[in-house]
């Protein structure tokens, strides 16, 4: 049993003493005077030195490995010191295993130590299957064991018996998730269940390979699709699963296992074991195919929009044309015109014989064209309508829609559109509402209604309707009852009565006063520190940041700081005494010093390692993050490509590539040289531009850096050269929406107080967020000169004390309603997820 979870090696390490820190050593190899009273009453120098390892060894590993004498020798060393005794006395205790034990328990009696027992071992299996029903790998119980008997002052008993206690733990939590789901597996759900696994003749697949694979592409067909899948977990009743008596972390780990097994696998699992599986899947199916929806639903319309827009553009060019063609018409007229010598009756003559009649009559008809207010867009959006047809009726029929007050229009026109839907009602309701409508597009819909054009009217209405929602769902105005992206924003915030009892804890957290009248001159004080430098920079008048003739602020880029020869000529150096290590070699090196790809788990919690499986990672990892992919890595590398493929499957996902990450970025950042480089309190991130191949629902399009379709992926770099955090983003959205992702998500030891971006990653929110959670936004921004700037007072006063800078702030900020909006009770709520 134990040679399943842990190898040899890793065995004999966990019945032994590990490799001890500064901290540990102080912590656990200090004696206190009474500590050296009990130890002298063991009197032989070998026995006293003895037991004083096993006295720190205990708190230290909550257990003392058998050979005593192995105790780090810094940790012997130090004891030794202590007591005046030498390290060599070590050397002869233990040789008596049962002069061993009687020291054990009498320091385990002195402590306050107890060894396992019926009682205690009843309690950690109790301890174990709490823990079990939220986590699986029998390594990570392991660890939580030793934890817990640590901290409950039990002798750890051996490794072999404490695995054969998570073993027992692990079937435990399985029979325990089928009791706590039982009541939901009635015969005609476990046989809808089971049915999930057969092929359907329709689909050539089983349902369930059907519903765990996402669309991918935006379109009708995929909305449709979704849609399907939709309709089909509803009539299971997936959307109603109460699945709340199983914790968050089972039911993840459940429904991860039924997305990567196959049906056929499921097949061979005992029901009570693949109807939770089941369950667990169709539960968070019905919510992510939810989400699904609505996305593939703001995608698609959003592309037709798109190409709305990019078509007039062009129409516009074509119309910038036309009008060049009449100035030039213009300038021919006006010389005829302006000759006071040409006859008022011979003008029309001369013009006409001079410009044709056929130039005039176009340059005519062109100057009656008179554009909306929009140029056209939605015309031309309108042009689209049937394609949109195909999709959003059906969206409408599936997914329920909700909003607050100010979406009550909105709310009330989706249900009318729906119910033109399903009747196959054309006109569309005299009492229809249109507050949502945008000014620049209610034009269209004044034209068709005093027309008496109701096909037009209905089409516009339908598409302005379809925009607000999309628009709505963006804001989070409009909501989705079930969804996760797209719930009620509300959901995620402190209801009044809470937030009293988080203000002081929050507010101590990030260093902010509760009471907006003691924060804001604080404040206003940090405003006129920072105005008094720019005061003393600006008054030199002679360096990067100064004022021009006009007194705009002038910055000047920053340059780059010249490298002596002799620096250049060293790196050259050092560089050709580097060797030319292969990247599979640095990676077997490096796991040796971090055992990174342990991180590297088995997605259904096995945990039998195969002496082949490093190699293989490593091949996949390689493969998979270079232009060789797995099918040229295995061809490269000679190992079979469906065992490269099964390794990448079942253990290289998200979440342990992110766990490996972590633990190489904390290991680079305990390395005395990292220090030289920074601290570790700094960070920027940046996205870069990969093109993609195939289809997928992420990329887009983007002629600056595609030929096709490509993504984004935004990276978070501290100033130790470390990449602690990496996003897949949509290449077209802006990159402020994620600067604070990963340093709220960051999960390293890396002590991130101050970031920095580039333009595109600033926001006036991002301002407000850095400051809200204690850190501090320090962007690069482009044309930082021309930005508005504001103040806190009167301009006048402003002025007078700051002659220079004073000017430069040209808007007053309004304190009245930060003030107003600075607590719940005032107005605001604070998001739950802020820590």
């Amino acid at each position: 049993m134990a040679t399943r979870v842990f190898s040899d090696e890793e065995l004999d390490g966990l019945r032994s003493f590990p490799a001890i820190g500064k901290d540990e050593l102080i912590r656990y190899f200090t004696l206190t005077p009474a500590d050296e009273v009990f130890l002298r009453k063991f009197r032989r120098a070998e026995n006293v030195l003895g037991a004083a390892v096993q006295l720190s060894a205990l708190p230290w590993l909550g257990f003392v490995p058998d050979e005593v004498p192995a105790a780090p020798p810094a940790a012997v060393g130090r004891l030794a010191r202590q007591l005046g005794l030498a390290v060599a006395d070590l050397a002869g205790y233990g040789e008596r295993e049962q002069t061993r034990t009687d020291h054990l328990w009498e320091i385990a009696g002195y402590l306050g130590w107890k060894p396992a027992k019926a009682m205690e071992f009843k309690e950690l299996d109790e301890f174990l299957l709490a823990r079990a029903m939220e986590h699986d790998s029998p390594s990570l119980l392991f660890r939580l064991g030793c934890e817990y008997l640590r901290s409950a002052k039990v002798i750890r008993p051996g490794v072999v018996s404490l695995l054969e206690k998570v073993a027992t733990a692990r079937e435990a939590a399985e029979r325990e998730t089928h009791a706590r789901v039982a009541h939901l597996l009635y015969p005609e759900r476990a046989q809808s269940l089971d049915g999930l696994l057969v092929v359907d003749p329709e689909l050539k697949s089983s349902r369930l390979h059907w519903l765990v694979t996402g669309p991918v592409q935006a379109s009708p067909a995929s909305v449709g699709g979704e849609v399907a899948k939709l309709r089909f977990l509803r009539g299971l009743g997936a959307d109603s699963l109460d699945l709340s008596s199983l914790p968050a972390e089972r039911r993840r780990y459940l429904a991860q296992i039924g997305r990567r097994l196959t049906a056929q696998a499921l097949v061979r699992r005992e029901p009570n074991r693949r109807h939770p599986i089941l369950l667990t899947l169709l539960a968070q199916s019905s919510v992510d195919v939810l989400d699904s929806v609505v996305q593939l639903f703001d995608q698609t319309l959003s592309g037709s929009e798109s190409r709305a827009r990019i078509k007039l553009r062009e129409v516009l060019a074509e119309r910038a044309k036309l009008s060049e063609d009449r100035l030039a018409l213009l300038d021919e007229i006006l010389p005829v015109l302006a000759d006071a010598g040409i006859p008022d009756e011979a003008v029309g003559t001369l013009l006409r014989g001079k410009i044709s009649m056929s130039r005039l009559r176009a340059a005519h008809a062109g100057a009656t064209v008179r554009l909306p207010k929009d140029h056209g867009h939605l015309a031309l959006l309108e042009g689209s309508y049937t394609y949109i047809r195909q999709f959003a009726p059906k969206v409408l029929e599936a997914v329920r829609f909700k909003g607050g007050t100010e979406a009550k229009p909105l709310i009330e026109a989706l249900e009318i559109l729906r119910e033109l839907n399903a009747t196959g009602t054309r006109n569309v309701p005299g009492n229809a509402p249109t507050q949502f409508v945008p000014t620049r597009w209610q034009g269209y819909l004044d034209e068709a209604a005093a027309k008496g054009d109701a096909t037009a009217y209905r089409h516009y209405w339908e598409l302005c309707t379809l925009l607000a929602l999309r628009d709505g769902l963006r804001s989070g105005d409009v909501f989705v009852p079930g969804s996760r992206r797209y719930d009620n924003p509300a959901a995620y915030l402190f209801r009044p009565a809470q937030w009293e009892t988080h203000r002081s804890e929050f507010c101590r957290l990030v260093g902010k006063s509760p009471d907006a009248s003691q924060a804001l001159p604080l404040v206003m004080d940090e405003l006129d520190e920072a105005l008094t430098d720019l005061e003393e920079v600006l008054g030199r008048g002679d360096g990067p940041v100064r004022l021009n003739d006009d007194g705009e602020l002038v910055i000047s880029p920053l340059t780059a700081e010249d490298i002596p020869t002799e620096a250049e000529d060293l790196h050259a150096e050092l560089e050709r005494m580097l060797p030319n290590v292969p990247i599979a070699s640095l990676m077997v090196e490096m796991d040796r010093h971090i055992s990174f790809l342990d991180c590297f788990t088995h997605a259904g919690g096995k945990q039998a390692r195969s002496p082949q499986l490093k190699r293989n990672l490593i091949a996949c990892l390689i493969g998979l993050s270079t232009n060789l992919g797995l099918h040229g890595m295995a061809a490269s590398c000679g190992i079979p490509y469906d065992v490269l493929a099964w390794t990448a499957e079942w253990y290289i996902r998200e979440e342990t590539l992110r766990e490996a990450n972590i633990c190489l970025v904390n290991y680079h950042h305990q390395l005395p040289v990292t220090a030289m480089f920074g601290s570790g309190t700094l960070s920027s991130s940046d996205g870069q531009r990969f093109p993609t191949r195939g289809k997928s629902i992420t990329a887009r399009h983007l002629n600056k850096y595609f030929v096709s379709e490509g993504i984004s992926t935004y990276t978070h770099v501290s100033d130790q050269h470390s990449t602690f955090g990496t996003k897949v983003i949509v290449a077209t959205h802006r990159e402020a929406h994620y600067v604070l992702d990963e340093i709220l998500g960051n999960a390293t030891d890396l002590p991130i107080t101050e970031h920095a971006t580039d333009t595109h990653g600033v926001t006036l929110v991002n301002f407000g967020l850095f400051d809200l959670v204690g850190k501090q936004l320090s962007p690069r921004i482009r044309d930082l000169g021309k930005i508005t700037l504001y103040r806190m007072g009167a301009k006048a006063d402003y002025e007078q004390r700051f002659p220079k800078a004073g000017p430069l702030l040209t808007k007053k900020a309004n304190l009245d309603l930060v003030a107003h909006h600075w607590d719940r009770a005032t107005g605001h709520r604070r998001l739950r997820c802020v820590p």
